[in-house]
C-alpha cells in the first residue's frame, strides 16, 4: 500500500511539472502575456486543434508571469484524473508553485468530504496567499465528466488573485460563453495563434540567418496557413536558407517534398472513415453543415464535420459562423482520393451540391457543381443569373474570367448581360483590349435610346484606359457622362463615382477627389458605401498620397486591407492594391520593415493587375527599402524589372519613373556619366508622347525635370540643378503633390547652400513640413548631401535620419555586443529581481545568472547592479522611466 502511494506520489509529481521551453522558442510579442489580449480578466481559454502550440503559449507564459512575480501552478490533466485525484494535483502544484509545504493539509484530514467540498476549502486557502497565483491546465478537455465539474467551481468561483488557463482541442464540459459576455473570459482561437508573415519571417531569420528575404517567407506563410507544426515541419526538413528556398521552390508541385510532408502531418492522425468522408467533401469549396449533409447523405455529417473541426488542423473553422474549409494541402490531397471515386459517384456528389447551392441562393457555387456534374445548360443557365451581379457589386472579376474561358462563344453571345459582366472584368485585365469587342457589339444591338447602356458601356472602355494607363483617353470617355449619368443602381453610382475621383486626381485636384468620393457614394436611401468599398479607400488612400498625408492614408487603408484579404486572400487584386498604397504610406512613416512585408510575394500581382499609380508605388517602396539596406544593386535590379513591366504592358509613364528612379539612384554616388545617358532616354520618351498625349504628359511633366536636376547634382553642376529643381517645384505646385513639393524644397535648399547661398530658412521650412506631415522619410532619401545638411541644423522637430546606436570603447555597438542571454538578464535586472528569480525566469542555475551578471558589470563598465540598469537606459537598451 506504501508503495502504491509513493508510485502515486511520484505520477502527481510528473503532472504538476512545468515543461522546459526550448530555447529555439519564438515569443510573439502580440501574445505575451503582458499584453492587451493576455491580461485582463481571471479566465483564458486557449482553444485550438493539435499542432497550433497551444503547450508551448502556457509554458512561455507561466516563464513571462514568474518574471514579473506571480506563482504559476502547472497541471497536465489527464483521462484517469478523477475528482480525489484532481484535488490532491492541484494542491501539490499549488505547493510546487508558492514553495508552501504547508499548503492544503487541511484538505487531506477532511476524511470523506464531498470533492467540490475539496475544491471550497481549496479555493478558501488559495485566496489568503500573498501572491498572485496562476493556475494552468493542459489538456483540460481530457479530464472526465465528474472533475470538468469541479473545475467549473474553480472557474467560476476563482478568487480576485486566481487567474486560471486553460488550453483545451475541443470543448470543455461547461459553458463559458456567459463569462465571455460578462469580460471575465477571454477564448482565445486558431486564428490567434497562427503564425502572422511577420513572425514566420522572424522565425525563419533566426533558423536560417538574415538571408531569408520576403517573398520567401510569405510563400513559406501561404503553404503553411501558419500554422505552427507546419512551419516545424519545414524548419526541421532544411538547414540552411538555399535549401529552404529550393524546397519553397516545389510546393505547389503536387508530388513536392514539401507538400507530402505536410499532407501526412495534417491527415496522418485522421482515421480512414473520417478520411474517405474529407475525401467526398473535397470538391468544395467551403465546408457548411446542412451543406455536407446532403452531400453526404447523412445525418450524422454535420456532426462528424465538427469533431473534425476540433480535432484536426486539416479543417479550418471560421471564427465566426459555421463555414469552414479545408487546408490548402490537404484539400489538395483529399482531392486525389476524390478524383479515384468512380465518375457516377463523382457526378452524384456534385449534382447534389448544386442543389443545394441553389436553394441557398448561391448561384455561383451552383453553376461550378452543375457544370462538374455533367449539366452544362444548367450551368450556364444559373451563371448567367449571377455573374453580372457578382462582378458589379462585389468585385469578383477572377471567378469571371474564369468563366468566360469555359463559356461556348454562342452561349455567351445570345446573354447580354453575361456579356456586359465579361466586359467589366477584362477591362481590369491584361486582356482589356478584348473588353472593346464586347462592348461594340452590346453598343451595336441596343437602341438609340438606351442611354444607360450606352453609359455603362462608357464606363468600361473607361476602365481599361485606366487599366492600360491611357489618361487622354480616359478623360474623353468620361467627361461625357461626367454630370448627371442615367445609372439607377446604387452598385453603378458608386462605380461612377470611382471615375470621377480618379478624373479629379488626375487633375491633381486630391481634396475634390475625395470630396467626390464622399458625395456621390450615398444611395438614395442614405447608405454609406464607403466602409464596404475598397476601391473607393484606395482612391481616397490614393489621394491622401498624392498630398503628402501618409498617417491619414494608413488610418484609411489598414482595416480596409484586412477586410479585403479576409474576403479575397492575401494575394487577391485588390488586397494587393491596398497594401501597394498602404506600403508606401508606412515607408514615408519610417517603417521599412512593415512595408516590405506588405508587398512580399505580391509583385508579381501587381505587375499583372495594377494600375500604374499602385505599380509605381509598389516598385519605388521596394527601391528605396533596398537603397536604405545598402542593396544598390537590388534596387537597381528592381527598376530594370519595372523597365520590363513597362515596356510588356506598353507603359511609357511607368517607364520615364523608372528612368527617373534610376537617374537618382546614381545621382547618389555622382556618376555623372550614367545620369546624363539615362536622362537622353528620357527625353526621347517625352518627346514621342508629349504631343499626342497632353494630359499623360501633364502628369509626367515634373520627373524628367528632377532627373535633369539630379544629373546636374552628379555633376556639381549647382546653377543648372538649381534652374531644373525650380522647374519641376513649380510643376509639383500647380499638381498639388505635397510631397514632392517638399522634397524639391530640399533639395533647392541643398543645392544654394553648395551653390555657397543662404539656404537655412528654405531648408528649416522643408524640414518642419516634412515634420508636420510625419514624412520622416522624405528628406534623408533624397541625397545623402541633404541628409549631412539636415544634420547640421541643430533641434528639429523630428529625427530625419537613423541615429547610429551606443557604441562601446571598441567600437562595437553595446547592445550587439551583448549575448542574447545577457539581453534577457538585463531585462529582468530592471524588475529589480535577485538571481535566484532570474533563473527561474530563465530555467537557469543561479550560478550561471552569476557570470551573466559579471559579464554585464564588464561589458557597461559598472560595478553595481543598480548601475548596470542606469547605464542601460543612458544607452537606449532599455526604455526610460518617467
Amino acid at each position: 500500500m506504501a508503495a502504491t502511494d509513493e508510485r502515486s506520489g511520484e505520477d502527481l509529481l510528473l503532472k504538476v511539472t512545468p515543461p522546459r521551453v526550448p530555447r529555439h522558442l519564438l515569443s510573439r510579442t502580440r501574445l505575451r502575456s503582458d499584453t492587451d489580449v493576455c491580461r485582463g480578466p481571471g479566465v483564458f481559454v486557449v482553444r485550438a486543434p493539435a499542432g497550433f502550440g497551444k503547450t508551448s503559449l502556457l509554458a512561455q507564459w507561466r516563464l513571462e508571469q514568474v518574471a514579473n512575480g506571480r506563482a504559476v501552478a502547472w497541471l497536465s490533466a489527464e483521462a484517469e484524473d478523477g475528482p480525489e485525484r484532481l484535488v490532491r494535483a492541484l494542491t501539490l502544484s499549488v505547493r510546487q508553485a508558492t514553495a508552501r509545504p504547508a499548503f492544503g493539509q487541511s484538505l487531506a484530514a477532511r476524511d470523506g468530504s464531498p470533492h467540490d467540498h475539496g475544491i471550497a476549502m481549496w479555493l478558501a486557502e488559495l485566496a489568503q496567499a500573498a501572491v498572485p497565483v496562476t493556475l494552468s491546465i493542459d489538456q483540460a478537455d481530457h479530464l472526465p465528466p465528474a472533475s470538468q465539474a469541479l473545475l467549473a467551481q474553480i472557474v467560476r468561483h476563482a478568487p480576485p488573485n486566481l487567474q486560471v488557463v486553460l488550453a483545451t482541442r475541443g470543448p470543455i464540459g461547461f459553458p463559458v460563453d456567459d463569462l465571455v459576455d460578462y469580460g471575465r473570459c477571454t477564448v482565445v482561437g486558431a486564428g490567434l495563434l497562427r503564425f502572422r508573415l511577420d513572425e514566420t519571417l522572424e522565425l525563419l531569420r533566426r533558423s536560417f540567418g538574415d538571408g531569408v528575404d520576403n517573398d520567401l517567407g510569405a510563400r513559406v506563410q501561404e503553404f503553411t496557413e501558419g500554422w505552427p507544426l507546419g512551419l516545424q515541419l519545414v524548419l526541421s526538413l532544411q538547414q540552411d536558407g538555399e535549401g529552404l528556398a529550393a524546397l519553397a521552390a516545389t510546393a505547389r508541385a503536387p508530388g513536392g517534398e514539401l507538400r507530402r510532408h505536410l499532407a501526412g502531418l495534417l491527415l496522418g492522425a485522421v482515421a480512414d472513415d473520417d478520411t474517405a468522408f474529407l475525401g467526398r467533401m473535397a470538391c468544395l469549396e467551403r465546408l457548411h453543415p446542412d451543406l455536407c449533409r446532403a452531400v453526404d447523405g447523412r445525418d450524422c455529417a454535420a456532426v462528424r464535420l465538427a469533431r473534425l473541426g476540433l480535432e484536426t488542423p486539416a479543417v479550418v473553422r471560421s471564427e465566426h459562423g459555421e463555414w469552414s474549409r479545408l487546408h490548402t494541402v490537404a484539400r489538395d490531397a483529399l482531392r486525389v482520393r476524390f478524383t479515384a471515386l468512380p465518375e457516377t459517384e463523382r457526378a452524384e456528389v456534385h449534382a447534389r451540391a448544386a442543389a443545394w447551392y441553389e436553394r441557398q441562393g448561391l448561384l455561383e457555387d451552383a453553376a461550378e457543381h452543375a457544370l462538374a456534374a455533367g449539366q452544362p445548360q444548367s450551368a450556364y443557365d444559373l451563371i448567367d443569373r449571377c455573374l453580372y451581379d457578382a462582378v458589379v457589386h462585389q468585385g469578383r472579376h477572377a471567378e469571371a474570367l474564369e468563366w468566360l474561358d469555359r463559356l461556348p462563344r454562342v452561349e455567351l453571345q445570345r446573354r447580354p448581360r453575361l456579356m456586359l459582366a465579361m466586359a467589366w472584368s477584362l477591362a481590369g485585365s491584361e486582356r482589356h483590349t478584348e473588353a472593346a469587342a464586347l462592348v461594340g457589339r452590346l453598343v451595336a444591338d441596343a437602341g438609340e435610346d438606351d442611354h444607360a447602356l450606352r453609359c455603362e458601356c462608357a464606363m468600361v472602355l473607361s476602365g481599361a484606359a485606366m487599366f492600360a494607363d491611357e489618361p487622354d483617353l480616359f478623360c474623353t470617355l468620361h467627361d461625357a457622362w461626367e454630370s448627371d449619368p442615367p445609372l439607377h443602381t446604387p452598385e453603378l453610382l458608386r462605380l461612377h463615382a470611382h471615375r470621377s475621383a480618379y478624373r479629379a486626381l488626375l487633375d491633381g485636384q486630391a481634396a475634390l477627389a475625395r470630396l467626390r468620393l464622399q458625395r456621390q457614394l450615398q444611395s438614395r436611401d442614405g447608405e454609406d458605401f464607403q466602409q464596404g468599398d475598397p476601391w473607393g479607400r484606395y482612391l481616397m488612400g490614393l489621394s491622401y498620397l498624392w498630398e503628402g498625408q501618409p498617417l491619414l492614408a494608413e488610418s484609411l487603408l489598414r482595416p480596409a486591407l484586412a477586410v479585403a484579404e479576409a474576403v479575397s486572400g492575401r494575394r487577391g487584386r485588390l488586397p494587393s492594391l491596398l497594401a501597394a498604397v498602404l506600403a508606401a504610406a508606412l515607408w514615408e512613416l519610417d517603417r521599412p520593415r512593415e512595408a516590405a512585408e506588405l508587398l512580399a510575394n505580391r509583385l508579381d500581382v501587381l505587375e499583372r493587375t495594377a494600375p500604374a499609380e499602385a505599380l509605381l508605388l509598389a516598385y519605388r517602396t521596394l527601391v528605396r527599402v533596398a537603397l536604405a539596406s545598402r542593396a544598390e544593386h537590388r534596387a537597381i535590379e528592381l527598376l530594370e524589372s519595372m523597365q520590363a513591366v513597362a515596356l510588356v504592358r506598353r507603359m511609357p509613364r511607368l517607364e520615364v519613373a523608372s528612368l527617373a528612379e534610376l537617374v537618382r539612384v546614381h545621382a547618389r554616388g555622382y556618376r555623372a556619366q550614367m545620369c546624363g545617358e539615362l536622362c537622353e532616354r528620357i527625353d526621347d520618351l517625352a518627346a514621342e508622347q508629349a504631343q499626342a498625349r497632353p494630359r499623360w504628359w501633364r502628369l509626367v511633366a515634373g520627373q524628367p525635370e528632377q532627373a535633369h536636376a539630379y544629373a546636374a547634382i552628379a555633376s556639381r553642376d549647382w546653377r543648372v540643378a538649381a534652374e531644373r529643381l525650380a522647374v519641376a517645384d513649380e510643376h509639383a505646385r500647380r499638381m498639388r503633390m505635397g510631397s514632392v513639393h517638399i522634397e524639391l524644397l530640399g533639395l533647392r535648399a541643398f543645392v544654394l547652400d553648395r551653390c555657397g547661398e543662404r539656404s537655412q530658412t528654405l531648408l528649416r521650412e522643408a524640414v518642419e513640413l516634412a515634420g508636420a506631415f510625419e514624412l520622416r522619410r522624405l528628406l534623408a532619401d533624397a541625397h545623402p548631401g541633404l541628409g549631412a545638411l539636415i544634420a547640421g541644423l541643430g533641434e528639429l522637430p523630428f529625427q530625419p535620419v537613423p541615429v547610429p546606436p551606443a557604441v562601446a570603447a571598441g567600437g562595437v555597438p553595446v547592445w550587439s555586443a551583448l549575448t542574447n542571454k545577457e539581453r534577457e538578464v538585463l531585462q529582468l535586472l530592471s524588475r529589480n529581481l535577485s538571481n535566484k528569480e532570474i533563473g527561474r525566469a530563465l530555467q537557469s542555475g543561479e550560478t550561471t545568472v552569476k557570470w551573466h551578471v559579471k559579464n554585464l558589470f564588464a561589458k557597461l563598465d559598472v560595478g553595481s547592479r543598480r548601475e548596470v540598469v542606469v547605464r542601460a537606459r543612458a544607452l537606449g537598451m532599455l526604455p526610460a522611466v518617467d
